[in-house]
């Protein structure tokens, strides 16, 4: 569902939100990036999804659907089939006096599925916007138990896997049709339920399935040992890995269709004592880069990375242990920079996420391209921005200083607990002080943290302890003008977020922006992590519990979240 450009142009303008030339501007990138306009203007931060919705509602005429807080009749829903539901993105939830039917659409102005509905119906259509999360509601109609659904079909195909007694080449055991059945409904399950990993953990006597759902892993289901070496040959059938090999890690991707989706899925593979662990990340082939305020930046945090994005040398680190968002906080910088005056290029492992007019390299040690060998041949190919996936030793440090050095904007990420350990880290791969010290614009550390779900957020009172838990650690870190919270918020639970209360994800960050008496510090002989946090934190620096605390006092994510990932 698309307003046409001019008029979107039109009430954007009128309303303030941007200017009739800049529009005119990212129309034009529209078109040389082959994305929606909206996309664009969503993911630079111009206005909201919520508010594209709103606008998109009120210029076709129709309403929300809130199929998360409706009750919805499953009868109704499974009228249209499921086949059909999926591939339009429609799902009928109601039957109104009159004799029409209510109908959730993600595009109402779809008026090929409009009128097929009418005449499968023979009554009138009422439409509604529906999100694509919602969707995700009905759709799950479609099976009568849910998640119990899901495990039978899964237990009969591992049974009848079992029963067809494959014991030849692996090659057959991954094309046994009951095997595939089981990783496509492990596959399908897991985009429904919003998984960003699934972990199939061979234990001694069974095959463990954990899905990790809003940076929490939980327990799926458990299979008999048995079939673990058939879904394995499964999985790195359609990875391109070698089958036979179950002695050293291995690492791939493949595609995978899900209804109207296309899925990117990264595996890994590592022998440990009782088989072949397999790792799987999902990440949407549609996916646009998500804006600053998207990833939960607020306000000050975007200030400083848009001041310091616009510089054309320098670096800008990004830090914190493995899938804390780094990656995703990269790509929506490198989107913002992605400009027709400028050439792009970065060194990646793997590349997550494909950017038109991007010049991406996959790291391949086989074939010689490690990081510092891609950097140094990149450097001759006039480059403006780079980013490297990680600098991870004495070499890729020492030729990315030297790119900063020299008329580069260099992005990349370290594995640091926070934004001042950067510092330390760099000296740690022979990096001398005074280049640190020349080089650094920005370090930026990030953890991240369930997100309220919208659909049933309520606010509380907190007691007594925890205000005095929270005012003890901020006393701890020497943090003054602290103000105690009086209102903080949670999820009740509800069929939106699976009832757990969270739906999403967001980051909490902390900046260290590397003014003049940052870059003398670290330049002394008197230089200190704990002298540098001090001078950080004097010149405005504020820290990850800091904005977590921020946030829960917003209502964007729980207190407890904070507390969690804080530990961890």
């Amino acid at each position: 569902m698309q307003i046409p450009n001019e008029k979107l142009k039109e009430l954007l303008v009128n309303e303030g939100l941007i200017k009739p030339e800049d529009f005119d501007k990212i129309s034009g990138e529209s078109v040389r990036m082959s994305q929606n306009v909206s996309d664009i203007l969503i993911s630079r931060g111009i206005i909201t999804k919520g508010y594209l919705n709103e606008l998109l509602m009120s210029y076709f005429g129709v309403g929300k659907a809130a199929l998360s807080s409706r009750s919805i009749d499953s009868n109704i829903v499974r009228l249209i089939p499921e086949e059909f539901a999926r591939e339009k993105r429609v799902i009928a939830f109601g039957k109104e006096e009159d004799g029409s039917y209510s109908v959730a659409m993600e595009d109402p102005s779809d008026l090929e599925a409009t009128e097929f509905l009418t005449r499968f119906f023979n009554a009138p259509i009422k439409p509604y916007f529906a999100s694509k999360d919602e969707l995700n509601i009905g759709f799950s109609f479609y099976s009568k138990g849910g998640a119990e659904d899901f495990r039978r079909v899964i237990e009969e195909s591992a049974a009848a896997s079992l029963r067809s007694r494959i014991t030849g080449e692996e090659q057959e055991a991954a094309e046994d049709v009951p095997i595939i059945a089981i990783v496509d409904n492990l596959l399908a399950y897991a985009a429904s339920s919003r998984a960003s990993d699934i972990h199939l953990e061979i234990l001694e006597d069974i095959l463990l399935i954990r899905y990790r759902i809003d940076g929490v892993l939980h327990e799926i289901m458990r299979l008999p040992k048995q079939v673990h070496p058939a879904i394995t040959a499964r999985i790195k059938l359609l990875s391109g890995l070698k089958l036979d090999d179950h002695t050293r890690p291995q690492d791939g991707r493949f595609r995978h269709k899900l209804g109207p989706d296309v899925v990117d899925i990264r595996v890994s593979i590592i022998p440990t004592m009782h088989g072949e662990k397999v790792e799987m990340r999902l990440l949407s082939a549609a996916q646009r880069p998500l804006s600053f305020e998207e990833l939960g930046m607020l306000e000050d945090t975007v200030k400083v990375i848009e001041d310091n994005i616009k510089k054309t040398f320098g670096m800008i680190l990004v830090s914190g242990p493995t899938g804390s968002g780094k990656s995703t906080t990269l790509y929506s910088i490198l989107n913002t920079l992605n400009r027709p005056e400028v050439n792009v290029v970065t060194i990646e492992d793997p590349i997550e996420y494909n950017i038109k007019y991007v010049n991406q390299t996959q790291i391949n040690p086989a074939a010689g391209i490690t990081f510092a060998s891609a950097l140094r041949s990149l450097l001759r190919q006039d480059p403006n921005i780079i980013l490297v996936g990680e600098i991870r030793d004495n070499e890729t440090a020492d030729i990315a200083v030297n790119a900063a050095l020299t008329g580069h904007l260099l992005l990349s990420t370290v594995h640091t607990n926070d934004a001042a350990t950067v510092v330390p880290r760099l000296l740690d791969m022979k990096v001398p002080p005074f280049l640190v010290a020349a080089v650094m614009n920005v370090a930026l550390a990030q953890r991240l943290v369930g997100k309220i779900c919208p659909d049933c957020i309520e606010s509380y009172n907190p007691e007594a302890r925890l205000l005095d838990l929270i005012q003890k650690q901020i006393e701890d870190m020497g943090i003054g003008n602290y103000k105690p919270m009086k209102i903080l918020y949670r999820g009740r639970g509800c069929k939106s977020c699976g009832n757990t209360g969270l739906k999403g994800r967001i980051g909490i960050y902390e900046t260290i922006v590397f003014n003049e008496e940052i870059r003398s510090y670290i330049s002394s002989p008197d230089f200190s992590l704990e002298g540098l946090k001090k001078i950080a934190r004097k010149g405005g620096m504020i820290s990850m519990y800091e904005d977590g605390l921020r946030k829960a006092e917003r209502g964007m994510t729980t207190i407890e979240e904070v507390f969690r990932v804080i530990r961890e």
